[in-house]
């Protein structure tokens, strides 16, 4: 053990001394990306679109006809906007890298179970709650699926879902899983983290070809580039002549489209719902990767408006509410009060905006420290 520090006497106050008192510098909060919550809920909006306008299912019993006879050029754009979800996970990566930068393992876990966990609560038991009134049309998931529901874990145990939107925090949680044990367990480094990317790379198009259900379940080949992407335009936020970090993004942008215009391009069809342009989707895909870079270089930071951010703390809860109580509040509007389709689309996004205020204000900013202090603050 080293011996202590002496302890120097303290001047008497106001005597002068020989050395000057030096100067405490403190080191300056970076500034918040504003844009990218105004990015986020873009995405959001863009998925709302689709889940309202863009397919059939159970939106068209909502509507009464489907939303191709209630928008008939409209449709068509709104069938696009299934690729929010690409542009989200691009976010996440490069969120994900930068809250788990410098951070213990246990903090990164109080941080993402206080962030996810409240409004996906009580969207939970909203939705749950309004489905089972008389009232309403849609059928409700059993007593013991909305449960499992809680825990996020319904689609590998195999339970109804609760919420439609809720697959792509599966997606969300296997990355946060291997990130953490890969990246944030050992300590976040430059070297680590463009090991990580590039091991993950490799081993999501080795499994593509395998076909191998485990390792598409743990390696997610169809989501690993907007995720990988996402993480190198953090370390381009970093450094950004860092030439490694090009390259991440560089690969991860041509199988991210790659991916996309597979899942979603298919031959013209007049029996489909719409048709979609592999360059639209290749446009829309580079589009999202090129804001996030933008906003990583720094080249929006004069979109530095307070209300971005308040649109960002709406994102989620939105998110999560949208679809399935929409169908709810189109249905009313629509067929019950008879408005207009145009209308009605535009009311039912603002209430699902007010609704996610609500949540944001009575649920998240309640619960979400409470949570963060519980699992970040290590027992004596």
């Amino acid at each position: 053990m080293t011996a202590p520090a002496p302890t120097l006497p303290r001047a008497a106050p106001g005597a002068r001394t020989g050395t000057p008192a030096p100067t405490v510098v403190r080191a300056r909060a970076k500034p918040r990306l504003r844009a990218l919550d105004g990015l986020r809920l873009i995405a959001a909006l863009m998925v709302a679109a689709y889940h309202y306008g863009g397919r059939d299912g159970e939106i068209s019993e909502a509507w009464g006809s489907s939303p191709r006879l209630q928008f008939p050029t409209a449709h068509a754009w709104f069938a696009y906007g299934c690729l929010g979800v690409q542009i989200f996970f691009v976010i996440s990566g490069f969120v994900i890298c930068m809250s788990g930068w410098g951070r213990p393992l246990r903090s990164f876990f109080a941080s993402r179970a206080a962030r996810l966990l409240p409004s996906y609560w009580a969207a939970v038991l909203l939705v749950t709650a309004v489905f089972a009134l008389p009232v309403v049309a849609y059928e409700a998931v059993s007593p013991s699926d909305v449960l499992v529901n809680l825990t996020m874990l319904q689609q590998p145990l195999g339970a109804d879902r609760v919420l439609g939107v809720c697959w792509t925090l599966w997606a969300e949680l296997r990355f946060y899983a291997l990130f953490a044990l890969c990246v944030v367990l050992p300590g976040a480094t430059r070297a680590r983290v463009i090991l990580f990317c590039a091991v993950w790379t490799l081993a999501a198009a080795v499994s593509e070809a395998a076909n191998e259900p485990l390792l598409d379940l743990v390696l997610m080949p169809q989501f690993a580039p907007y995720f990988i992407g996402g993480i190198g335009i953090y370390l381009v936020h970093r450094d950004r002549r860092d030439l490694t970090a090009w390259g991440i993004v560089g690969v991860s942008w041509l199988t991210g489209q790659h991916y996309a215009v597979t899942q979603l391009w298919h031959e013209p069809d007049p029996a489909s719902f719409s048709h979609r342009s592999s360059l639209v989707i290749i446009a829309i895909v580079t589009a999202g990767f090129a804001a996030v870079l933008l906003i990583a270089l720094g080249h929006l930071d004069r979109l530095n408006w307070h209300r971005l951010t308040v649109a960002g703390a709406l994102t989620y809860p939105f998110y999560l509410v949208h679809e399935h109580l929409g169908w709810v509040v189109v249905r009313a509007l629509h067929q019950v009060f008879g408005l207009p389709a145009s209308p009605a689309f535009a009311l039912t996004i603002a209430a699902m905006l007010a609704l996610a205020w609500l949540l944001n204000r009575c649920v998240e900013e309640r619960l979400t420290p409470a949570i963060r202090k519980g699992l970040g603050t290590p027992r004596a």
